[in-house]
C-alpha cells in the first residue's frame, strides 16, 4: 500500500481540541436575573433547550450531574465552556456563584438548597440568598420562604412564632455580618436551648437549616427571645 494514502495517526489531545472548538453554542440562551445562582441558570438554560440538567451538562462537557456542585466555586475552565455554550462573558458565569465569604458566613450558608420560595421556584429561580441561614423572607415577592424537603406538621404554626422567628432571623444576619465572635455564639446558645425543648442532636448550624419547619422556627424565635429573656443563655465566662 502506498504510504502516501495512509492518514497520519491524530493525537488524543488534539482530537479534543477539535471537539471542544466544533462544539457549537445551544440554540437559545436565558439572561441571567438579580441574586440568580448558577445552577438556577443553568436549570432554566436546559429548559429553554428542552432537555433536563444532566444532559445540559453532558452537552458542554462539565463533569458533574448536578449544577449545585457548582453553586460554591467554580474553575475556569468550567466557566468558560458554559459561557461559550451560553453566549456569555465568564466572569457572567463566575458572577452567579457565591462570592468570597468570611468563615462565618459560610457556615451559615447552606452546600445544598433547603427552603426556596413557592412562587418564585415555580418560575425557575432559584437564589442566592435563599441558601442563607438567616434568610427567611423572598427578597424577590416577599413571601415566606418554606423547606424544601419538609411537611406541615399536623398543627398550624402561630403567628407569634412566626413574628419572633422572622426578628430571629435578622438577628442571625446582624451576627453573621458583624466583626466579632459575640453575637454568634450567644445565638448558637440560644438555637441550642432551642433544640433541647424539640429534643433535637447534633449541631446547631444544621438545626438553623433543618427540613423541619417547627425546629427552625422555634431555632430563630429562640434567638430573638435571648435578647429579651436572660434565662435562655448559658452561663459564660463573657458578658453577652
Amino acid at each position: 500500500m502506498d504510504a502516501g494514502l495512509v492518514a497520519p495517526c491524530e493525537r488524543p489531545s488534539a482530537a479534543r481540541e477539535d471537539r471542544r472548538v466544533t462544539l457549537r453554542p445551544l440554540p437559545k440562551t436565558v439572561a441571567p436575573l438579580p441574586d440568580e445562582l448558577l445552577s438556577g441558570w443553568l436549570s432554566r438554560l436546559a429548559a429553554a433547550n428542552y432537555c433536563n440538567d444532566a444532559e445540559l451538562l453532558a452537552h458542554i462537557e462539565i463533569d458533574t450531574t448536578h449544577g449545585t456542585a457548582l453553586d460554591l466555586s467554580i474553575d475556569a475552565a468550567a466557566a468558560e465552556k458554559i459561557a461559550n455554550a451560553a453566549r456569555v462573558a465568564p466572569d457572567v458565569v463566575r458572577s452567579l456563584t457565591f462570592p468570597a465569604m468570611t468563615p462565618r458566613e459560610a457556615s451559615l450558608t447552606a452546600q445544598m438548597p433547603f427552603q426556596h420560595c413557592l412562587q418564585c421556584s415555580r418560575e425557575g429561580l432559584s437564589l442566592r440568598h435563599w441558601r442563607r441561614a438567616w434568610a427567611f423572607d423572598c427578597r424577590v415577592c416577599g413571601t415566606r420562604l418554606v423547606q424544601t424537603l419538609g411537611k406541615a406538621g399536623d398543627e398550624p404554626i402561630s403567628d407569634k412564632l412566626i413574628y419572633r422567628a422572622r426578628r430571629g432571623a435578622g438577628m442571625l444576619e446582624c451576627a453573621a455580618r458583624s466583626q466579632g465572635p459575640r453575637q454568634l455564639r450567644r445565638a448558637m446558645r440560644a438555637v441550642t436551648f432551642a433544640m433541647s425543648l424539640k429534643g433535637c442532636h447534633g449541631e446547631p448550624l444544621f438545626a438553623l437549616q433543618s427540613h423541619r419547619p417547627e425546629v427552625r422556627l422555634l431555632c430563630l424565635a429562640a434567638i430573638a427571645a435571648a435578647r429579651s429573656h436572660p434565662w435562655l443563655r448559658q452561663p459564660s465566662s463573657a458578658p453577652p
